[in-house]
């Protein structure tokens, strides 16, 4: 999971992951909501509450967009005993968090151009793009197939004192 996460990510190193979690969502629209519950705790254990508001947002956009774009259509809504389609995945470095979606889909995300800022739907990746600090994508290989989408938000250095925007 980590090797096409690191594709062009600002140097990691795989060994100093600090902390990871990940779940498996279905391939229903309530994932999201799992999704930010999940997001909730995994940030609160890692005393990291004060970052939910912006991760929460990038996570459920990127959930959003896996269940409607990076899903086949006889798959989504559906319930089989097969391991859910879209998985979430949150990485912790001392000084980076990445939140990374999983989904079967091989096409890549494109981002929506628009004016409309009040429209329902199609701002996703603009929403992605404004609150973390970078954001990509990789298709996968191997055994695993589709695609990863992940968004990156860098943290204070420990010891330091956040800085004012």
């Amino acid at each position: 999971m980590l090797e096409p996460l690191r594709q062009g990510l600002p140097p990691l190193d795989p060994a100093a992951v600090s902390d990871a979690a990940s779940c498996a969502l279905p391939a229903r629209y309530e994932a999201v909501r799992e999704a930010r519950r999940f997001t909730r705790r995994t940030l609160d254990q890692w005393d990291m509450g004060d970052r939910f508001d912006d991760v929460c947002l990038v996570v459920s956009e990127l959930v959003t967009n896996a269940l409607r774009h990076g899903l086949p259509a006889s798959t989504r809504c559906a319930t089989t005993g097969q391991e859910p389609p879209v998985r979430l995945h949150l990485m912790r470095w001392t000084e980076r968090l990445v939140c990374a979606v999983r989904d079967p889909s091989h096409d890549s995300p494109v981002a929506r151009e628009t004016d409309d800022f009040s429209a329902e739907s199609g701002r996703g990746l603009f929403l992605v793009d404004s609150f973390s600090d970078s954001w990509g994508w990789h298709p996968l290989a191997g055994a695993l197939s589709g695609k990863v989408v992940w968004a990156l938000f860098r943290l204070p250095r420990p010891g330091s004192e956040p800085h004012a925007e």
